[in-house]
């Protein structure tokens, strides 16, 4: 019935847009080039796509308010407070547009493709790089190569942040909003008892650090056994997730090889431990707890440890290295635009605000994002920041969380096989071969 469900998806949304474009407005084409896709298409005041300000009412002194719709998901009070004031120096500056914030509290992604189906989706909605690619596919998504200036410079934006929402075809069809990128943290009064004096800087450092750290129940490093947090390990001796078909591809010699560092470290060295194994709920919590000496996590887990472990000194750093090259994971969050929005050049407004220098400074003001510009990184001192600045260095050389547009699918088989593997009751080779075969099975079904 899921696969079922997804083409069916796939065909409605496409007539959605059919039903949308008919009598409609002709778009601008994009600046790439690619005349079948819509970069611009003037909003009800009929204005160009890098044209400024928002809708005029027809030549009249006083502009006509127009309101725009904005989607995204339920956060704590203090992000909502935070995103509210972001909206409100938007709304200030452009007093001619005013913008309603909807929040979709459950099954978020499932809400907006019906929404857009309906016709029913904000004119501008958060997107997560894990969805991007699926919906790139189904041409919901309006292009932004056309509306981009050079005041919005994209070189400010660290590139893997950037191309997490770049389409096959050249176009841009998002912004990144946030990020957080997987660094190591560890326990300075565990290292400090057993005379390690900074952290591990390789991978076969962290291997003999987690030895020297476990010890009385205790283990060195905590693992969380998902393709989310392992796809940099795959790409570390030259694997891949997924081929150019969008198929699963990580059964490889190459991808088992980063796989097997993980794998081993539980299995032989004894020296790594899951949440579950532990009674902990996630990563953050069992280092808290102080279960584990070191573990990757993200951002989200700075404040978590500050309110839930006050007295738990502990330290950030880069993950070590594997293969003699710097990886993490990215995750990040864009604001796109709808492709049937009435008011596309306000939309535009919006997002070149909330994902410029100004609006990005106001939202990550509080450190419960960071930003995805480098010089807003910096003017905020996050780059030079005790926890935070590792994280932000890993924005440069990060693999965005994505895998093509059969994603779901393809991580539900990996997660289910590599935990089997993990738990040592199949070999790494026969788990990941099981995982590749049935992905790919079931992606030829729905095709």
């Amino acid at each position: 019935m899921r696969r079922k469900g997804f083409t069916i998806l796939s065909v409605l949304l496409a007539l959605a847009l059919i039903i949308a474009g008919c009598g409609g407005k002709s778009d601008n084409n994009s600046s790439s080039g690619n005349a079948s896709s819509s970069a611009g298409s003037s909003s009800s005041s009929g204005s160009s796509p890098n044209s400024s300000g928002g809708s005029s009412s027809g030549g009249s002194e006083t502009p006509e308010q127009v309101e725009i719709t904005l989607n995204g998901w339920g956060a704590s009070p203090e992000e909502e407070e935070l995103l509210q004031q972001t909206l409100d120096e938007f709304m200030k500056k452009y007093p001619n547009i005013k913008v309603k914030y909807e929040v979709i509290s459950e099954q978020y992604m499932d809400v907006i493709k019906t929404r857009l189906i309906g016709g029913q989706a904000g004119d501008v909605f958060y997107l997560d790089s894990s969805e991007a690619e699926a919906l790139f596919a189904q041409n919901v998504l309006e292009p932004l190569n056309g509306y981009i200036t050079d005041e919005f410079d994209l070189n400010d934006i660290e590139e893997p942040l950037l191309n997490a929402f770049k389409g096959e075809d050249g176009n841009y069809y998002g912004f990144p909003k946030d990020m957080s990128t997987l660094v190591l943290f560890y326990n300075k009064k565990h290292f400090e008892e057993a005379g390690l004096t900074e952290p591990p800087k390789t991978w076969e450092e962290l291997r003999e650090y987690s030895k020297i750290l476990t010890k009385d129940g205790r283990y060195g490093l905590g693992v969380a056994p998902e393709l989310a947090r392992q796809m940099f390990m795959i790409e570390a001796y030259g694997g891949q997730v997924i081929d150019a078909d969008g198929k699963a591809a990580f059964a490889t010699p190459e991808g088992l090889k980063g796989l097997q560092l993980v794998i081993d470290q539980h299995l032989i060295d004894k020296t790594s431990v899951q949440p579950s194994e532990v009674g902990s709920g996630w990563g953050g919590e069992m280092f808290g707890q102080e279960k584990v000496s070191m573990v990757l996590e993200g951002n989200w887990a700075i404040p978590y440890l500050d309110n839930n472990f006050p007295d738990l000194q502990y330290g950030t750093a880069e993950v070590p290295s594997v293969n003699g090259k710097k990886g993490t994971m990215a995750f990040t969050v864009a604001y796109v635009m709808n492709k049937q929005s009435k008011h596309k050049q306000e939309a535009w407004k919006l997002i070149e605000f909330l994902t410029g220098k100004e609006g990005m400074k106001i939202w990550t003001s509080k450190g419960f994002a960071l930003p995805t510009r480098k010089s807003v990184a910096a003017e905020l001192g996050y780059s030079n920041d005790e926890y935070r600045a590792a994280i932000v260095a890993g924005s440069a050389y990060a693999t965005p969380w994505q895998v093509g547009k059969y994603g779901p699918l393809i991580m539900n088989n990996f997660n289910n096989q590599f935990v089997s593997a993990f738990l040592g009751e199949q070999s790494l080779e026969d788990a990941m071969k099981k995982a590749q075969e049935t992905a790919n099975k079931e992606i030829e079904a729905m095709q």
